[in-house]
């Protein structure tokens, strides 16, 4: 009798799913619509080390144009707000902790009319501890910034995978 309705659900459930408009963000892979979208993606220089690492994880990630050929349709501009602050004050009152934000607003403008097809924000934070060698605190720092460079990168590229899904 188990064995009978776990058949009945894998039989059904798939059918009930398929029925509620989900659709996969990148169906066809490489060549669906939404992959193809993402790589006539011109990414703007951005200011500073972390514009660099985040500029680098969405060309990476986006398999973009990259003004190499001249196929982009989009432009993706970026400012980016870098901040380290400390936190949790010791009993001799030096830094314990320290909190590094990241937060990026960015806009997608469509080249053939110069129009904006996404304006939207993102933005992460890590904690450092802040130990005795000053060396582990610079590299944890670093570490951090690259972390959260590629998160940022990540949240991007999601946004502007489904707006170019509504757009199709």
């Amino acid at each position: 009798m188990k064995k009978l309705a776990a058949l009945l659900l894998a039989v059904a459930l798939p059918m009930a799913l398929g029925g509620c408009g989900l659709q996969p963000l990148y169906a066809g892979g490489g060549k669906g619509a939404v992959a193809q979208g993402l790589a006539t993606i011109d990414v703007s220089p951005i200011e500073g080390k972390a514009g660099w690492l985040v500029r680098n994880a969405l060309v990476d990630r986006l398999g973009a144009a990259d003004g190499k050929n001249g196929a982009a349709r989009y432009r993706l501009d970026i400012r980016l707000d870098d901040k380290l602050e400390g936190l949790a004050l010791l009993s001799d009152d030096t830094i314990g902790r320290e909190r590094r934000t990241l937060r990026a607003r960015y806009q997608l403008v469509d080249l053939n009319n110069g129009q904006i097809v996404l304006d939207a924000s993102d933005g992460s934070d890590a904690g450092i501890d802040v130990v005795s060698s000053e060396y582990a605190v610079i590299a944890a720092e670093n570490t951090a910034l690259e972390n959260l460079s590629k998160d940022i990168a990540d949240r991007i590229v999601t946004k502007v995978a489904v707006q170019l899904r509504k757009s199709q």
